[in-house]
């Protein structure tokens, strides 16, 4: 994937993404247009989080039955870590994430890391950065829905579980100890 010359081809790189990807950073043409590509970064970042953080949420709802209360608080008070996030995926989904998926997100986060703590970074890799998010979510999206039947990179989750009948609440608090997640 080349890197866009300009923050025109950011744009363009976004309209060509999926119409649940361009969705799901619906705010980043704009973004790009109007403010420096840190901000861009930033947003792109917490994004991906958000992403994450709902993958393991739709994954343990939707294929461990978890009760969506527990799960949705046992997440959220989940201190996620890069490798931390892969061990989880792992468990929950019974797969780990393939290197197609990673790659493009691992690129990202070592640009992403350089702009957060001040270091010099040009353009064009803040660039590659940006497209290199939104090349992951595609990729990721592909996977997720091939395994488990939701796309986590987009906007509307809702009835991803469907109509199954979710366990006990105690019971989801052991199944989601059990799997790592804090629980109190």
């Amino acid at each position: 994937m080349t890197v866009p010359g300009s923050w025109r081809g950011v744009v363009n790189r976004h309209k060509s993404a999926s119409s649940e990807v361009g969705a799901y950073f619906q705010h980043l043409p704009k973004l790009v247009e109007e403010l420096p590509l840190e901000v861009c970064i930033t947003y792109m970042f917490a994004q991906v989080e958000l992403a994450q953080n709902m993958t393991l949420y739709c994954g343990v709802v939707k294929l461990h039955r978890a009760n969506a209360t527990v799960a949705r608080n046992a997440v959220d008070a989940h201190h996620l870590t890069r490798a931390g996030y892969k061990d989880l995926f792992k468990k929950v989904f019974g797969k780990d994430l393939t290197k197609a998926v990673l790659d493009p997100l691992q690129t990202a986060e070592k640009i992403r890391d350089r702009v957060m703590h001040g270091k010099s970074v040009t353009e064009a890799k803040k660039r590659e950065a940006i497209v290199k998010v939104l090349e992951h979510a595609e990729k990721y999206n592909a996977f997720v829905d091939g395994i488990a039947g939701f796309k986590p990179y987009k906007r509307d989750l809702r009835g991803v579980k469907g109509r199954t009948k979710p366990l006990e609440t105690s019971t989801t608090k052991w199944m989601l100890k059990g799997m790592g997640f804090g629980i109190r």
